[in-house]
């Protein structure tokens, strides 16, 4: 009893563990994509073939003409530009650079120094000492006569308007109120009531036309042109897409497809190349230029080498000991033509010469001298 009651729960757990695990799920479809049909199918090969075909060469062609642009780019063009980049700059940005930091610049802050004590200056004491006077006093007499105004204003022509404004009232404004209520609002009702009637005579004809022309355009023009796009145009259209996918799909793939065959062909004649020309001329200069330059080092370059140098200190020397010779000369016809020079005669100052020090048994006045 004790040893069934272990067995029957670890496979109680096993069932269990088996209930909870997920069931395999199939897997999953990108969204987005369409199913393809037999004309999808049937049309793929052939172009990709066809494509593959015309594509290759062309891109051979471009891949020759890139690794011919990338070496004229190191070679002719990025030098040449380099140099027409710094004659440019020697041209045209270094004289102007110069001519701004050093005739520009100084030019200006002159103007600038003279503008603010010939012109600011002037003008900043014209108008703190002159303007600012006179402008006060013009801004008092302006108080005063609006003051004297506004009690004119107030005084006078306040009333006289108030009189006037109520003799008008009483002769104009009443006819005229009058005149608008009996007369010509009951005029303006009758002409609106009028305008009303023929507006909607005018839109119950329009509309009648409109809707005549509206079944007329869509019987004779609408409904063929849809026919013909629902079962013409659209079948042809669908048909033009698939076959320019698979089209520009074959391109695509045949550009890839022709991106591989030229890396190749282009390493095998890399390879053929070295083989033939750059391998002979490697071995040709490792193998006999090498050697036999080293020999002419150093049987022909090296001693005639030695021997110049030879010559250069003998021609050193005897050019050092002819200006020697020179110099003494020059200075034994002086001699001869002037004398010795004078030496200069020395000054006793009573002080030690040469390393002698003062010492206190030793003076050096004139008075406790020995």
């Amino acid at each position: 009893m004790d040893v069934e009651k272990p067995a029957r729960e670890g496979s109680e757990a096993r069932d269990d563990l088996r209930k909870r695990a997920p069931e395999p799920s199939a897997p999953p479809v990108r969204e987005g994509a369409a199913p393809e049909g037999c004309l999808a199918v049937a049309i793929r090969i052939p172009v990709r073939i066809v494509v593959l075909v015309l594509v290759v060469p062309v891109r051979m062609v471009w891949d020759a003409l890139v690794v011919a642009g990338r070496f004229l780019n190191d070679v002719l063009f990025r030098p040449v530009g380099r140099a027409l980049l710094w004659l440019g700059r020697a041209v045209f940005v270094w004289p102007f650079v110069g001519l701004w930091r050093y005739v520009v610049v100084p030019v200006g802050k002159a103007l600038g120094w003279l503008g603010n004590v010939l012109v600011l200056v002037p003008l900043v004491w014209l108008y703190r000492y002159v303007l600012t006077p006179v402008g006060h006093a013009i801004a008092w007499a302006a108080k005063g006569v609006g003051a004297a105004l506004g009690w004119v204003y107030a005084s006078l022509l306040t009333p006289l308007g108030h009189a006037v404004v109520w003799v008008l009232r009483g002769l104009v404004v009443v006819p005229a109120l009058w005149l608008y209520t009996w007369v010509i609002a009951p005029v303006g009702r009758a002409i609106a009531w009028c305008g009303k009637g023929l507006v909607w005579l005018v839109s119950a004809i329009v509309t009648g036309i409109g809707t005549g022309l509206y079944w007329i355009t869509r019987i004779l023009l609408v409904l063929p042109a849809l026919a013909l796009w629902r079962w013409v145009l659209a079948p042809v259209g669908r048909v033009l897409a698939v076959i320019g996918r698979e089209i520009w799909d074959a391109l695509g793939h045949a550009w890839r497809v022709a991106g591989h065959i030229s890396l190749a062909v282009g390493r095998f004649l890399a390879t053929l190349f070295r083989w033939i020309f750059v391998e002979p001329v490697r071995w040709v200069y490792r193998s006999v230029l090498t050697p036999v330059g080293h020999v002419v080092r150093d049987t022909v370059l090296r001693p005639v080498a030695e021997a110049a140098r030879s010559v250069g200190r003998a021609t050193r020397r005897a050019l050092a000991a002819a200006r020697e010779s020179v110099r003494q000369a020059r200075a034994d016809f002086r001699r001869m033509l002037f004398g010795e020079p004078r030496q200069p005669r020395p000054v006793d100052r009573g002080e030690p010469s040469g390393r002698e020090t003062r010492t206190l048994g030793s003076s050096t006045t004139a008075l406790t001298k020995d």
